[in-house]
């Protein structure tokens, strides 16, 4: 059933059958300039989106440390103003 040499498709490349079994000593690869320009552009968008992703997560944390220090500081005045009201009312007695 195989086809006779003559009526191959010369337009597949043969294969390299030394470079495919010794990949190690193979020094010639062929690169599909179109692949290349696919996984090039895939990394560009994801290191955009991770560039993103990192400047939201900055954002995020700058945005929970001025909320922290808001509580906080609420809960120190809270406190004073509790201390203060205890020593006034002790000092009324």
């Amino acid at each position: 059933m195989a086809s006779s040499p003559q009526n191959s498709d010369l337009t597949f490349p043969p294969a390299d059958v030394a470079g495919e079994l010794n990949p190690g000593e193979n020094t010639h690869v062929h690169v599909d300039p179109i692949s290349s320009e696919v996984v090039a552009s895939k990394e560009m968008k994801e290191q955009a989106g991770a560039k993103q992703k990192k400047n939201e997560r900055e954002k995020k944390d700058a945005l929970q440390t001025v909320k922290s220090a808001i509580i906080i500081s609420g809960i120190v005045v809270a406190v004073a103003g509790a201390a203060f009201a205890i020593t006034k009312k002790l000092r009324e007695k």
